[in-house]
């Protein structure tokens, strides 16, 4: 059967129930690029037939699909993406959550399905054309009403311009210089320097970042994400199932989503605390139903569209006090060689602009040991988080 899952408030998995139960299998992806010539379903097909590929399953075994709730079905329905790919019997379908938090949370609607019979194969899919496409993620925000009668007349309108504000108030808060911000694109670029097909791969120095242009004060252009055409996906099955299939199998150890009470398109205006995010209760949640601490973590892939959501997030997910955040980037801590490395293949600052999936990838690829001069060593277990305003989803996964 087909079914449109909306999943509540604060909601999560028992341990028992999930724990290394299903295993992502199979990871691929299109190139990225700011302006492609190909439409961006053909890059979302294209990076699914990849995905499978990958799994060394053949597409007539895929009978589930997953995604956001919002982007990718008006982008790519599923229905289009199983005629596109020749699906004999699509049996599940289910969608949850917007953008980041959805597709990083989609492990949670697989495991059900899984679990209970309804599908064996499951893929994740999304991808954006927002490099090329005109307005690009502002078009998306000025289709809501409530921000174009509330927000847009005050000039509250634009992604830089909701986080302006935030910069802001941790700064008056916490205390936050521009070299501390500065150090976390420069961090992201290092290890993007290190990934074939990330995006943006010249490095940055402190003065590289200073001389960029500021979009919103005091948010410079690489404080920013990137502007990308592409598409990913990657593919679920039982862990029983995985361990006869091409690779060793990443295991889905801990998965958790929340929302917000403000629960509509990122009311940045409207949010009771612009310094806290919904992975202070997804975080220590996946973590609890893996049965890891922060210390056990040996890498992080953490949502940044902007320096400073990266920052809330690694503090909100338990890995820095609140304030501390920047901490965990200075002195090289999270580049190439760091104590705790975050964002492996460049982030949404550096690698590419697809709203998370990417980052549930390269967690996949540096937990199988395969990503070269980036590989962090003896990587046993990534942590993974989706963002979206109001709306969070964590994800554990283990070798």
């Amino acid at each position: 059967m087909s079914t449109s899952s909306t999943t509540s408030k604060n909601s999560t998995m028992s341990r028992n129930s999930l724990t290394d139960a299903i295993s992502i299998v199979g990871v691929g992806e299109s190139t990225y690029r700011r302006r492609s010539s190909e439409p961006v379903t053909g890059l979302i097909t294209g990076a699914v037939k990849a995905a499978v590929e990958d799994a060394g399953l053949s597409l007539d075994e895929v009978d589930g699909i997953v995604t956001d709730s919002t982007i990718g079905p008006v982008i790519m329905p599923a229905d289009e993406l199983a005629a596109n790919l020749g699906l004999p019997d699509r049996v599940f379908h289910a969608q949850m959550s917007t953008g980041g938090s959805g597709v990083v949370g989609a492990p949670m609607l697989a495991a059900q399905a899984i679990a209970s019979g309804m599908a064996e194969t499951v893929v994740c899919y999304f991808g954006v054309d927002w490099g090329s496409s005109a307005g690009g993620p502002y078009q998306f925000h000025g289709t809501d009403p409530y921000k174009a009668t509330l927000e847009m007349p005050f000039g509250f309108y634009g992604q830089p311009i909701y986080f302006a504000p935030v910069v802001r108030r941790y700064a008056h808060q916490y205390g936050l210089t521009e070299e501390q911000l500065a150090n976390v694109a420069i961090s992201t670029r290092a290890w993007a320097a290190l990934h074939p097909g990330a995006m943006k791969r010249t490095p940055l120095t402190l003065e590289d970042y200073r001389s960029s242009p500021v979009l919103a004060d005091p948010l410079r252009v690489l404080d920013c994400c990137l502007l990308t055409d592409g598409g990913a996906a990657y593919v679920m099955t039982s862990t029983e199932r995985a361990k006869d299939l091409r690779h060793k199998p990443v295991k889905v150890s801990g998965v958790s989503f929340s929302s917000s009470r403000v629960s509509s398109h990122s009311y940045l205006s409207q949010h009771e605390d612009y310094l806290s995010t919904q992975a202070q209760v997804t975080g220590p949640r996946a973590m609890e139903m893996a049965g890891v601490t922060p210390e056990d973590v040996d890498f992080l892939e953490i949502y940044d569209c902007f320096t400073i959501s990266c920052l809330l997030q690694a503090e909100d997910l338990g890995f820095a006090p609140k304030g501390a955040g920047a901490s965990l980037f200075a002195d090289g801590n999270a580049a190439p060689g760091g104590r705790l490395p975050i964002n492996t293949h460049g982030g949404l600052l550096s690698h590419a602009y697809v709203l998370g999936i990417a980052h549930v990838v390269e967690a996949v690829r540096q937990l199988r040991g395969g990503c070269g001069e980036r590989q962090v060593p003896d990587a046993e277990v990534g942590l993974v988080s989706g963002y979206s305003g109001w709306e969070h989803s964590s994800l554990v996964l283990t070798a």
